[in-house]
């Protein structure tokens, strides 16, 4: 079979493979590139166009785990290859910071030293895929001209052998596994020259071992075997978190990861039981890593699990993950603007060990506080609506987008000597909230003592601004939907009852979804004059906006026709939704009262039935002849019934959200109902109301609006 982008491929989708040119033909410029720019891996992805999806083709260099991260990846996702691919433009990462604040959920996965440059790969007219390429921590923060060159010429080269490999009817098969390559060596050593430097090793004292990229033992010296408590051949060819179970902790693994992307050294020291303490030094190269390992003091606070964290990474990254995934799940939670202030000063205080938080944005030419912790509301308010100077580092990073960190309150005053300290604190990271490429506003984070600021929770304080600033985004769209839903529907229900003599009427709406979803019930009260009066419910299939609307019209309809009788009215607003044809179903009641003669007809149009209460007591259902829903049939047909309406009598109209539950039997709901009215006694109306819609939230969730107008005689 073939898919779209005509490649053949099995029953399972994947590309057959036949003859021609296989994957390897990608090799030689993947290889050049990495090599020419000096990454630490490379990733080749291929672009399925059948479902708009880049699949990784090609690793070199790195963990073969990269390949089970990043083997797929949407082009409508947010990441720096389908970025580059759909926008076709280069994208740069100039280091972690720039990372965290650019791609918070990257910086979240992968918290090491690296910049990162994403390309696409077009030619002929078409977008093939993209390349990336992680490089040193240690490269400048702006790639050169010479490394962009090489990048676009490798892009140029991998796309033209795509395209006519494509042209002669063999293009690249899709694999099922990346190909995974490993950078050339730059020196090759024979048989002799590897036995001479094992020997070497050897007769070091230091302990030492090495690793491939997959972590996993190629050399062992004895006294490495000793201090590891493990045989050499049990240790070569395995993971040392497989092979050793108290390395198990994945911050070894964690480390090992973050020296093969930052192909920086790290070093760390963690406890070989029962109480023997080793400190590792791991050297990073495209290859693999070389490590040391040394019997080291027990730290000074042994008991702790900071004495276990890499001495060159600052923070535990498993604490900062545990710290950001919390954060984040905290923040799905969170609904309107204020849930989100909230939730970001409870958890900031409370995880991350700051003394002072306060969220910004801009209003007009001011600086607007929108939420603080750890301040006083005397200080707040004099700080709140400052102008909008770059003297004021809050106001810098919004306008900048770049992260401002003062260990001192001397750091602080050096940068911005204007700057009057106000407050007790002595140290401050001023983060910008960067939603979609603009800013939304900044957060402040105070120390009461001073605090440095290393790299990796520099990285990682960046990247709670980001996860912050993207919910709080969110949150003013849902803040704004909201307000539009609300405005919608009280415009499209009656903006009061009218006062009408011998009548006591109490009505409420009870929205079951939240946002933009709006349902269509409905209800109104009309006047006719002359001791007439007409009442109506109904309600709309469906919670959107064209439910509302629909809404309005069949009120209107209601409206237009009343006066006529019950049978007449559903009749016309019948004809009309069918010739409108909107695809939606409604139900409604339609009762016309003579108050002159104490007289109501009604009709229904397969509406919940009506309660009448009589004023002595007793409640019951009235059995109206049911009519089909309005916009069913054109010529359809609805019977009226006519009952007495002597002083003291009640009616109860309402929608199914009254009553309806899941779960819940609709008969024995609607006589709870029955009997809750019965038992209202000498309740007023509007006390009723709030009675009747209270126990049918309280008794069982609610999925459907709830509609509710009672009438009394009087």
């Amino acid at each position: 079979m073939r898919n779209p982008a005509g490649v053949a491929t099995d029953a399972d989708g994947i590309g057959a493979v036949g003859p021609g040119p296989g994957p390897e033909l990608i090799d030689p410029p993947m290889l050049q590139v990495t090599r020419e720019t000096g990454a630490s891996i490379g990733l080749l992805y291929l672009l399925d166009p059948a479902d708009e999806t880049l699949r990784l083709a090609t690793l070199v260099g790195g963990p073969q785990s990269f390949a089970g991260l990043w083997a797929r990846v949407g082009l409508a996702n947010r990441t720096p290859v389908s970025d580059a691919v759909r926008d076709d433009r280069l994208v740069w990462l100039g280091g972690p910071e720039d990372t965290a604040r650019t791609y918070p959920r990257l910086s979240l996965v992968l918290p090491y030293d690296f910049s990162l440059a994403a390309a696409p790969i077009t030619s002929g007219g078409r977008s093939w895929g993209g390349l990336v390429l992680f490089l040193p921590g240690a490269h400048d923060p702006q790639l050169s001209l010479r490394e962009r060159s090489t990048v676009r010429a490798a892009c140029h080269r991998i796309g033209v052998l795509l395209r006519e490999a494509a042209e002669e009817g063999c293009p690249l098969p899709w694999e099922r596994e990346p190909r995974a390559l490993c950078p050339p060596r730059t020196r090759l050593h024979g048989p002799g020259e590897a036995l001479a430097a094992a020997g070497l090793a050897e007769r070091f004292p230091e302990a030492s071992f090495a690793l491939d990229l997959d972590g996993r033992f190629t050399f062992v010296t004895r006294a490495a075997a000793r201090l590891l408590g493990a045989e050499i051949p049990v240790l070569l060819g395995s993971r040392p978190w497989n092979a050793l179970p108290w390395l198990g902790d994945p911050l070894f693994e964690d480390s090992c990861r973050g020296a093969l992307i930052s192909l920086r050294p790290t070093s760390l020291t963690t406890l070989r039981p029962p109480d023997r303490w080793l400190s590792f030094e791991l050297y990073p190269d495209p290859s693999g890593i070389s490590a040391r390992v040394t019997a080291a003091p027990a730290p000074v606070d042994a008991d702790t699990p900071a004495a276990r964290l890499p001495e060159a990474a600052g923070k535990d990254r498993a604490v900062a993950l545990y710290h950001l995934l919390h954060l984040a799940a905290t923040l799905t939670e969170a609904v309107g603007v204020q849930d989100v202030i909230d939730q970001v000063m409870e958890q900031m205080l409370a995880l991350f060990g700051v003394q002072g938080v306060s969220l910004l944005t801009t209003e007009g030419d001011r600086l607007r506080i929108i939420g603080y912790r750890g301040y006083t509301e005397e200080l707040m308010a004099e700080l709140d609506m400052a102008p909008l100077t770059m003297g004021n580092p809050a106001v810098r990073v919004m306008r900048t987008g770049v992260p401002g960190f003062f260990a001192t309150v001397a750091e602080l005053r050096r940068f911005y000597p204007a700057v009057e300290v106000r407050d007790t604190k002595a140290a401050w990271a001023f983060l910008p909230l960067i939603a979609s490429g603009r800013p939304v506003g900044a957060m402040v984070l105070a120390y009461d003592r001073p605090h440095p600021f290393p790299p990796g929770e520099r990285s990682v304080l960046t990247s709670i601004a980001g996860l912050i600033a993207q919910a709080l985004d969110r949150a003013r769209l849902y803040d704004a939907e909201h307000d539009l839903a609300i405005t919608l529907q009280a415009r499209l229900l009656p903006r009061a009852l009218p006062e009408i003599p011998g009548l006591d009427v109490a009505a409420r709406y009870v929205p079951a979804t939240q946002g933009i979803d709006i349902g269509g019930d409905f209800y109104d009260v009309i006047s006719l004059g002359a001791q007439m009066t007409a009442l109506t419910i109904g309600d709309v299939q469906g919670h959107n906006v064209n439910a509302a609307a629909l809404m309005g019209e069949v009120r209107t309809a209601v409206r237009a026709t009343a006066g006529a009788s019950p049978s007449e009215v559903l009749a016309r607003s019948n004809r009309l939704l069918v010739d409108l044809d909107p695809g939606l179903l409604t139900s409604c009641v339609y009762a016309h009262l003579d108050l002159a003669r104490h007289r109501a007809h009604l009709a229904t149009a397969g509406h919940p039935p009506v309660l009448l209460r009589r004023p002595g007591g007793g409640t019951e259902l009235l059995r109206v002849p049911p009519g089909p829903l309005l916009g069913v049939e054109r010529d359809a047909r609805y019977p009226t019934i006519e009952i007495p309406l002597p002083p003291g009598t009640l009616l109860v109209l309402y929608t199914d959200g009254l009553v309806e539950a899941r779960g819940v039997d609709l008969d024995e709901a609607t006589a709870a109902l029955a009997d809750h009215v019965d038992r209202a006694g000498d309740l007023s109306l509007e006390e009723l109301a709030d009675a009747l819609v209270e126990q049918a939230r309280s008794s069982a969730p609610r999925s459907d609006d709830i509609a509710l107008l009672l009438t009394r005689v009087t």
